[in-house]
Parts: C-alpha cells; structure tokens; sequence
C-alpha cells in the first residue's frame, strides 16, 4: 500500500515540478493531477483491504473479523466516495466556465 501511495505521490510532484520549471501555469493541469493522483490512492486503499482480508484468513479471530469489518467498511465508504468525486470531476473539465 505505501509503494503505490509513494508512486502516486512521485508522479504528482513530478507533474508539478514540470510545470514549475518550464515556467508553465499549473492551474490549468491541477485537476487532471488530483485526478490521477485520486486514483492511486484508491488504488491504495484497495491494496489495504486486500492485505487486511488475507491477514484475517489466516489467523482469524472473532475480534479481528469485528475489526476487519469495521476497517473494510470504512475504507470501502473512502474509496467509494473518492471514485464518486473521480467520476464527477472527470465528466466536467472546466468547472469554473458554468455560468452562475
């Protein structure tokens, strides 16, 4: 889970730094940036539940099944909630040209 969060954050900064040295606006590209940025940290948290339901079927116990549900629900609700705005960002490019 940390490497993909890392490769994601790598890519970020390397986007911004980019824009940043060739002196270019990054304003215009902040968007697309979180965007993909959101998406490794879905990808993330994916990778954490995954890890967390093999670690369980391992060695269960019925308060490490109580723990898992709760720690997969709530990750599942942050992921879910992350693809939602991912999704909405992504079919509306340019938020700030709606008209008021």
């Amino acid at each position: 889970m940390l490497a993909v969060i890392v490769v994601g954050t790598l890519r970020a900064l390397k986007s911004i730094i980019i824009h940043v040295v060739r002196r270019e606006a990054l304003a215009a590209d902040v968007r697309q940036i979180w965007l993909h940025y959101a998406g490794w940290i879905v990808l993330a948290l994916e990778f954490a539940l995954a890890s967390d339901l093999i670690g369980t079927i391992i060695d269960p116990t019925w308060d490490d099944i109580g723990q898992l549900a709760a720690i997969g629900a709530i990750r599942t609700a942050l992921a879910w909630f992350l693809s939602k705005d991912i999704e909405e960002f992504s079919q509306d490019p340019k938020p700030e040209t709606r008209e008021a």
